[in-house]
């Protein structure tokens, strides 16, 4: 008979352990949190950045390089005003983000190492993050903070797996807990490098982003002794790396397979620093009169409301999963991340019914919190378990090239979630928000069609 999940995490834990977890998750988690107070500060600011700032008649011909690419774009799109163009800068860049996490991944797996990897990421991401300070260098400065996300990103996930042996029932917790720390720095983000960008100037918000990297890379060097060992390591350990068997190749194909329906998912969600943002900005009263406290809501801190709810809303979704397992109707992974992608299409819904019922005026900000609250219940059912899945179920010696393939998924959708973006300006707010929810809905939809042959090959029953 199976112990209940809190005894047989007690049964896994190991002296030394802290609050039931090895110590090095408790540094996974510090140093995650601050590369995404970094990477969330910046992508607060960057869209009103470019509209408001660096893409005007004046400021667009210091930038080097950006007269050649908006050339290459309109080649393809058009002739681009600043938001389209801001929204398919945006688009890519957050698309680049996540696509070099495979060959990352790959890097470490082959050559680096896991630990090498994190740290030239760490170290590039927070040179680029300083480099957004200095006009002329905007696209370098993209272009490095591409590169050392790609480094970092896989390769920080797949070690807080590694924490865990095989069969350890605490991983499924230690990734929620891990999701915790990312959102801990993306709620804190858009409250200091916002203000400071919207308040002291750009460059200011973009410097403190930086900042937050730099020690997120000197709390990794200290806790480098209670990291597990490089995957690479144990494969050389164990020889030359074997072939893939048929389970594996299943396995792979079925996140492969699932990967798909995911890109629609991000595609929409990945709109919160884009155009929800310049909703929020443009077409948001966002004027508050409470006994403590009567004045505006700054734009970029509305970025904080997600990770906030994150943070806050974990604690719950696991209780109701638990309660859920005890009764044996705790949903599969698969159909978790369908309800994740169908908690999304109804996020939209709230913003079309707003847009609606604004009409020509501005919607209460409450519309915009409630667009929050159900995106971020959607994301908590989506994101963590699939980080959880791919750890478990992607071969060990392919472990940080699988999750790079699976971040990709966002690659992919926030591509499109670029090009979805640059319909702000010419489409009613009624008909983009309707848009945005039906994609996001049918996105559930192929989840749940690959539901019953997906759960057979990962036996996620």
């Amino acid at each position: 008979m199976s112990l209940p999940a809190a005894t047989a995490g007690s049964a896994n834990a190991r002296p030394g352990d802290l609050f039931g977890h090895p110590k090095g998750l408790t540094f996974l988690f510090t140093t995650e949190m601050w590369e995404r107070f970094s990477y969330y500060g910046m992508r607060a600011l960057l869209v009103l950045y470019m509209v408001k700032y660096l893409l005007l008649p004046g400021r667009f011909e210091n930038v080097l390089g950006l007269g050649a690419l908006k050339d290459a774009v309109e080649f393809v799109f058009g002739p681009l005003g600043p938001q389209p163009l801001a929204s398919l800068i945006y688009g890519s860049y957050t698309a680049l983000v996540y696509f070099t996490p495979i060959i990352g991944g790959l890097l470490a797996d082959r050559v680096l190492g896991q630990r090498k990897t994190v740290v030239i990421g760490a170290a590039l991401m927070a040179l680029g993050h300083f480099m957004m300070a200095f006009e002329p260098l905007f696209l370098f400065a993209l272009l490095v903070l591409i590169l050392g996300n790609g480094a970092f990103k896989p390769n920080i996930s797949t070690q807080v797996g590694s924490l865990y042996a095989p069969g350890d029932t605490r991983r499924d917790r230690a990734f929620s807990i891990f999701y915790v720390g990312i959102n801990l720095g993306a709620f804190l983000a858009p409250l200091v490098c916002g203000t400071l960008g919207e308040e002291l100037g750009w460059h200011y918000g973009f410097t403190a982003a930086g900042a937050g990297m730099t020690l997120g890379l000197i709390i990794y060097l200290y806790a480098s002794p209670l990291l597990p060992p490089d995957e690479l390591t144990k494969s050389k350990a164990a020889g030359s790396a074997r072939p893939f068997g048929r389970d594996e190749w299943r396995a792979i194909g079925a996140l492969v397979m699932l990967s798909l329906p995911v890109t629609f998912f991000w595609a929409t969600y990945e709109q919160q620093g884009n155009t929800i943002a310049l909703w929020a900005n443009d077409y948001t009263d966002r004027s508050v009169n409470l006994l403590f406290w009567r004045g505006e809501i700054p734009t970029t801190w509305f970025q904080a409301f997600n990770p906030f709810m994150i943070f806050a809303f974990t604690p719950f979704i696991i209780a109701l999963w638990s309660r859920q397992a005890l009764r044996g109707r705790e949903p599969s992974t698969v159909t978790k991340m369908a309800y994740g992608c169908f908690y999304n299409a109804a996020s939209y819904l709230i913003l079309f019914v707003a847009a609606w019922y604004a009409g020509a005026g501005k919607a209460s900000w409450l519309w915009l919190a409630a667009y929050f609250v159900v995106i971020t219940i959607g994301e908590l059912y989506l994101s963590p378990t699939a980080l959880s899945l791919v750890s478990k179920v992607a071969p060990a010696h392919c472990l940080s090239m699988m999750m790079g393939v699976w971040l990709a998924t966002s690659f992919y959708g926030s591509f499109l979630a670029g090009y979805l973006g640059s319909f702000w300006s010419t489409m009613a707010k009624t008909d983009f928000f309707l848009m945005l929810a039906v994609i996001a809905a049918l996105a559930g939809v192929g989840i749940m069609l690959f539901n019953r042959p997906l759960n057979a090959i990962l036996k996620d029953n």
